[in-house]
């Protein structure tokens, strides 16, 4: 986790300090809403769970214990934490868990392979839906009408800060990636920009004055809407950098990093 300073048009990052030391997978991380924490999958013997680090804490606290295994928690609009659940027969779908760590239900009981999802709105959910190729959905929880809007996308799917928007990597036919934007209300998409990389990933974050934050091999960069090339936010050297997460308040970022 690093500080990020976004108090002017351009962006810098402090310093990072490790949230986790131990060896092993420490992944997909995400920030509570209300700065109340940060919570991520750990793998530990063979089982994935999710695990919560308080602000102001050092260390971790195991919120799920389960026979089946929890990726990519995820708040959602209302202070409930959605995962992507493994179930015992193979399934993936989208659970609503309570405060306490338990499952609660299926947010979705019919939709299965659901690789990675991002909230429009507390009723309409975005999902990254495994296949060959892997297709975009917007799906109403309560009505189930479900909308394919995309497909040969990356995993990486992130809320516009301010906007009934998702923002969401299309790979092409060339596997060249773009940064394209799903609009809540028409269901339509369109490219903001290339990627900054070819990763067909495309891991990405947002900061709340709506700068785009991605890595290169070496670097963290950052884009805006009115420019035309991404711009250098700090040297990275060495370190491997998959996923990315900004907190609420625009003031921290957290990095995964390969070792």
């Amino acid at each position: 986790m690093a500080p990020l300073d976004a108090s002017d048009d351009s962006l810098r990052m402090g310093t990072p300090r490790r949230v986790t030391t131990r060896p092993g997978y420490d992944n997909q991380p995400a920030f509570l809403r209300n700065e109340r924490g940060l919570v991520w999958t750990a793998i530990r013997d063979g089982q994935a769970d999710v695990y919560r680090q308080a602000d102001g804490d050092e260390g971790a606290t195991q919120v799920t214990d389960t026979p089946e295994s929890e990726f990519s928690p995820t708040p959602r609009p209302g202070g409930a934490l959605t995962v992507v659940r493994v179930e015992t027969d193979g399934r993936q779908r989208l659970w609503r868990y309570r405060a306490d760590g338990t499952p609660a239900a299926p947010v979705l009981p019919e939709a299965d392979s659901v690789g990675y999802h991002a909230w429009l709105d507390s009723s309409r959910v975005v999902l990254f839906v495994l296949g060959s190729p892997p297709t975009l959905h917007v799906t109403n929880v309560n009505t189930g009408t479900d909308t394919i809007v995309a497909d040969r996308i990356g995993r990486s799917l992130r809320p516009v800060p301010g906007q009934d928007a998702v923002s969401f990597v299309q790979v092409g036919p060339d596997s060249s990636a773009s940064i394209h934007r799903l609009d809540g209300a028409s269901l339509t998409t369109r490219r903001l920009t290339a990627a900054p990389t070819e990763t067909p990933s495309g891991d990405h974050a947002w900061t709340p004055s709506r700068h785009l934050l991605m890595t290169t091999e070496d670097s963290l960069v950052a884009w805006h809407r009115g420019r035309d090339s991404w711009r250098p936010v700090a040297a990275l050297d060495t370190m491997d950098v998959s996923r990315l997460a900004v907190s609420p308040s625009g003031d921290r970022l957290v990095i995964v990093v390969a070792e």
